[in-house]
């Protein structure tokens, strides 16, 4: 059993080799909590939920940390225009960047570090960089010498001669393309006092300077968005590794999820908040529809693709409770996954290869119960409750079990009315009147419910939009 990765940084899959055997370190850049979570921001997490779970079904002892950067530029203009302080817009936000990993099933990081709470580590590192030569105090900034480090710009291949300038010329920078590490504080704005003056962190800087705090100076996996492969990673690398860090072993980025081919964003106008989601589409079928294509293609936003989406989950979702209402209790995950399905996730997270083993395990369910095959059906079963575990869409899992769906508080009241028209409608049969029990399915039926007549009498379920 080897996993395989593509690195970022190689340009190719690479099989993973863990620093400490048995043990994978992970540090994925997390939320700028400038406004609360579109789909697109917790797709990342999302992403690298499943890594972590697959890399624990492996037997690996994970260390999963997810910054929250919680000071910046965006936060910063946020508090002057709304006139509220700084840290409220970011905790505010924070907690519903929480929300949003909790109602898609995202297991919480092992450590989850604010930018602001590690302050001293960032001065400790900017004193180690300017010692060595690699970073200069001007004006009350510090900046990263991009020319003393020979590696910069190796992650995202550009060379240094095409590289614009970072930011303002004017602040006392010895080449326009250094980076700020710090910046001096402003008349207003938050700031912490530092041996080269009052100021506040550089969005790259509390990266490097987390990473070492939490993981060391070496360590497995690091991960984000495309988007940030330049400039936040090349300049997390430059300043680690300047420091004396090995850094990341293996650079892993997910893609986006686009409207109209273009990035989701707040600043186009085509984000597509998550709260707003999980009040239309129950969160379990969210997760299936974010969680499944494979993490390096980008997932092109649309109803139609959702609606896709919860009919492919309500097919498995229908064969696990047919099996179940068959038992009449519980059937437990299999202890292991298929190894056609264990074989698609080693290469790669090949999710979508992964989900094609569940669906045709399905069928074979489905076709076992028509043959009346109980054991077969009930093996099926444990089967797809093992791989749906690993990618935390088990809907008899206790995490969802717990979870309110969409209109769960009425599924009661709405049991009864059907219930009751259920009954008229088996009525209708038993005195041989099938028009009427016919036209009483239909109507159920254009109101949006499924109608199963089974041994055990007729159940019902949502439909798909």
């Amino acid at each position: 059993m080897t996993i395989r990765l593509y690195d970022t940084s190689a340009r190719q899959i690479r099989d993973f080799t863990p620093l400490v055997p048995g043990c994978v370190s992970i540090y994925l850049c997390g939320a700028t909590v400038q406004a609360a979570p579109h789909i697109g921001h917790i797709r990342s997490g999302l992403n690298f939920d499943i890594m972590r779970r697959w890399f624990a079904y492996r037997g690996y002892d994970v260390t999963f940390v997810r910054n929250v950067t919680d000071i910046d530029d965006k936060i910063i203009a946020k508090s002057a225009d709304q006139g509220r302080a700084w840290w409220s817009i970011g905790y505010e936000n924070e907690r519903a960047f929480n929300a949003g990993y909790d109602a898609l099933g995202c297991l919480p990081p092992t450590y989850e570090p604010r930018a602001t709470g590690h302050v001293p580590e960032m001065i400790e590192m900017m004193r180690g960089l300017i010692e060595r030569g690699h970073a200069y105090a001007a004006e009350g900034n510090v900046y990263f010498d991009v020319r003393s480090y020979p590696g910069y710009l190796e992650l995202s291949n550009q060379l240094l001669e095409n590289l614009q300038a970072a930011g303002d010329v004017e602040t006392g920078k010895r080449d326009p393309r250094d980076f700020a590490m710090w910046k001096a504080a402003k008349p207003g704005e938050p700031s912490w006092e530092t041996p080269w003056g009052r100021g506040r962190p550089g969005w790259h800087l509390e990266c490097s300077a987390m990473a070492h705090k939490y993981l060391g100076r070496a360590f497995d996996i690091h991960g984000g968005g495309i988007d940030l492969i330049f400039p936040h990673h090349e300049n997390e690398i430059a300043q680690a590794k300047a420091f004396g860090d090995d850094f990341a072993a293996y650079w892993v980025h997910n893609h986006w999820v686009t409207m109209s081919g273009e990035k989701m964003s707040k600043s186009l106008g085509n984000s597509v908040l998550v709260t707003e989601m999980v009040k239309q589409w129950r969160p379990i079928v969210l997760r299936y529809y974010l969680g499944t294509p494979h993490y390096r293609s980008a997932i092109e936003y649309s109803e139609e693709a959702l609606r896709e989406a919860e009919s492919a989950f309500a097919r498995i979702e229908g064969f696990m409770q047919r099996v179940t209402e068959l038992t009449g209790e519980p059937v437990e995950p299999a202890p292991e996954v298929p190894p056609a399905f264990a074989e698609a996730m080693d290469d790669d997270l090949g999710v979508p290869q992964a989900l094609a083993i569940v669906h045709t395990t399905v069928r074979q369910g489905n076709s076992a119960l028509a043959a009346d095959d109980k054991d077969s059906a009930v093996a099926r079963l444990a089967e797809v409750r093992a791989m749906l575990g690993v990618l935390g869409l088990d809907p008899l899992d206790e995490r969802w079990a717990g979870v309110p769906e969409r209109g769960q508080d009425l599924h009661g009241v709405v049991d009864s009315l059907v219930r009751l028209v259920l009954d008229q409608r088996q009525a209708a049969r038993a005195r041989k009147d099938y028009a009427t029990a016919d036209a009483i399915r239909d109507q159920l039926q254009q109101s949006g419910l499924v109608i199963e007549d089974t041994p055990a009498g007729p159940r019902w379920e949502l439909g798909s939009r």
